[in-house]
């Protein structure tokens, strides 16, 4: 039987990289496991998307994240994770989904969790000490709900407005990413029609973002409905109602930009007392240990579906105070 790691990560976003830098630096045995590319949820942004924070606040293990531009590109972003992985030389399964982790009911030769996973080669496992949930949100989108919602033309996702030139777009959604969409296919070419169901643009809009897409919507070129709930998605259009009207919209495409949330299953599974109202897992926030000893979060999960309060700047950072709290354990138990 090999001996349990003292660290398995779930997930290579930016804070699961982080964590391992931290738990390589300090000497522990530890794997990350992801079940896509690395930095999965970046990869998936927007092509052309700009980050809305400068470089030096994404920057992880000290390595210093250059461009000549004041706030880096999605392409820039994974190519400084890439290089993060190769200088560090982390190690980093990719292509192995997690399905589930078990405690162990008594130590198993050091091992409190069993790790199970399943790649290309079917079904495996990893018995750890430790394990960090680092595993974001972006994977799971908030679903409106409506009929038509699974239809092929219906995305949760914008990935670039190339494909929709001189088509109907309905873009449901009145904060950054939405606001960023309807802007890009307007300029490429679409016919856009922005959706939200409040009434005005979301307060969290970015200041350089505001006053492009208000005038664009002033002047006519992108069309807006607030105060709108979309009813109805069908093959070619977007039934849509405020309190007085219903109204069919033309959409060749509909991008539901309605935001994500952190998936909790495998954590309440392993024992984490998860708040049902706010998806927050209880934790330490000083050592981000869990309801379950040795069973650690990472990044934008610790906040559960409020999404904006964790981000790469902040959640680098978690690693380090995980690492810190496993080593002076260590510590503490070694001198017993």
């Amino acid at each position: 039987m090999t001996l349990p790691l003292d660290l398995v990560i779930v997930g290579a976003g930016p804070s699961g990289l982080a964590a391992a830098i931290a738990a390589q630096q300090a000497g522990l045995g530890y794997e990350v496991l992801e079940k896509g590319a690395l930095v999965n949820s970046i990869f998936h942004f927007p092509r052309h998307m700009t980050f809305f924070t400068t470089a030096d606040l994404l920057e992880i293990g000290g390595l210093p994240f250059v461009t000549p531009f004041e706030k880096p590109t999605q392409a820039e972003g994974l190519k400084y994770y890439r290089k993060a992985t190769e200088a560090y030389s982390l190690r980093v399964a990719l292509g192995e989904e997690v399905t589930g982790v078990r405690a162990l009911g008594e130590s198993d030769g050091g091992a409190r969790f069993v790790v199970q996973t399943r790649g290309k080669d079917g079904a495996g496992a990893r018995r750890a000490r430790n394990v960090v949930f680092a595993t974001g949100y972006y994977d799971n989108p908030n679903l409106i709900g409506v009929p038509g919602e699974d239809l092929p033309h219906v995305s949760h996702y914008y990935t670039e407005a190339h494909p929709y030139f001189r088509k109907t777009v309905a873009v449901v959604g009145g904060k950054n990413s939405a606001a960023i969409a309807a802007l890009e296919l307007h300029r490429a070419g679409a016919e856009v029609t922005l959706v939200h169901r409040r009434p005005r643009l979301a307060d969290s809009i970015k200041y350089w973002i505001r006053p492009d897409i208000e005038n664009r919507i002033k002047e006519g070129s992108i069309a807006a409905r607030f105060g709108t709930c979309v009813k109805e998605i069908r093959t070619s259009s977007v039934v849509v109602a405020t309190a007085f009207e219903t109204e069919e919209l033309p959409a060749d495409q509909v991008f539901l930009l309605t935001g994500y949330h952190p998936d909790t299953r495998m954590l309440a599974e392993a024992g984490v007392r998860v708040d049902e109202a706010t998806l927050v897992p209880q934790h330490d926030p000083a050592t981000l240990e869990t309801s379950v000893p040795g069973l650690f979060l990472a990044g934008a999960l610790v906040s559960g579906k409020q999404t904006s309060r964790i981000f790469i700047e902040n959640g680098r950072f978690h690693g380090e105070a995980i690492v810190a709290a496993i080593t002076s354990r260590a510590l503490a138990s070694a001198r017993e």
